[in-house]
């Protein structure tokens, strides 16, 4: 951790958004690997149904890529959108992840209109009504809108296999309705729901040192929130 800001407002940019850009890096790097390798994939896949197989930017826009990428992002919009309004009412004792169990936070306090706050916060009725509750309509909008993508790529790929088995094909909404739309996004809802069960309890008994997801190393296991 740097004791005075970087004289450079490149770098102080750098360091102060370091988070989100190396985030971001990995993000566009597996991306990237998803699509080479899926390509290869889905045109081995399109060879054995004797169909031609796809150029890379071809691949970009075709439902087998869609599907894959919507079918995770679907999964991760759920989780933290579930996690930030189970974590308003619930809580666990000893969890760096919990609010206190029986005390008032920050978080709770009705929000002032002061000179620094954000707009909406200024504005008030109902441009501040929606802005306190914004995290949450982000999260389950994005959900929604990956949920239906994952449902159309899906459909584009389960289409080709049925009628490479001379099945009858199916509509995005039909889809929707059949065992494996709800198996993929099922796999993918319960390893979210497992990542978050895992850092609730694991921040009860075990510490980083450095990191805001842990309590101080030398915290009480019963000590909830940060």
């Amino acid at each position: 951790m740097l004791k005075h800001p970087p004289k450079s407002k490149f770098l102080r940019f750098l360091y102060e958004n370091s988070l989100s850009l190396v985030v971001t890096i990995f993000m566009l790097g597996t991306i990237v690997g998803q699509a080479i390798t899926g390509w290869d994939v889905w045109n081995q896949e399109l060879e054995d149904m004797d169909k031609s197989p796809l150029s890379f930017l071809q691949y970009l826009s075709s439902g087998h890529f869609i599907e894959a990428i919507f079918e995770n992002w679907e999964s991760e919009f759920l989780q933290m959108g579930l996690y930030v309004m189970l974590t308003i009412w619930l809580r666990q004792k000893g969890s760096s992840e919990s609010k206190q169990l029986y005390e008032k936070e920050e978080v709770d306090r009705e929000p002032q209109p002061k000179k620094d706050a954000p707009l909406p916060v200024r504005m008030g009725g109902f441009a501040l009504a929606v802005y306190k509750q914004s995290l949450s309509i982000a999260f389950f909008t994005l959900f929604f809108l990956t949920f239906f993508l994952h449902a159309y790529g899906g459909a584009e790929v389960y289409n080709l296999e049925q009628l490479d088995q001379g099945k009858e094909t199916v509509t995005v909404l039909q889809y929707m309705t059949t065992s494996q739309f709800w198996f993929e996004s099922m796999q993918n809802w319960q390893s979210e729901f497992l990542s978050i069960v895992s850092i609730v309890v694991f921040s009860i008994f075990l510490r980083q040192k450095g990191s805001p997801e842990s309590k101080p190393v030398d915290a009480p296991y019963d000590e909830t929130g940060e």
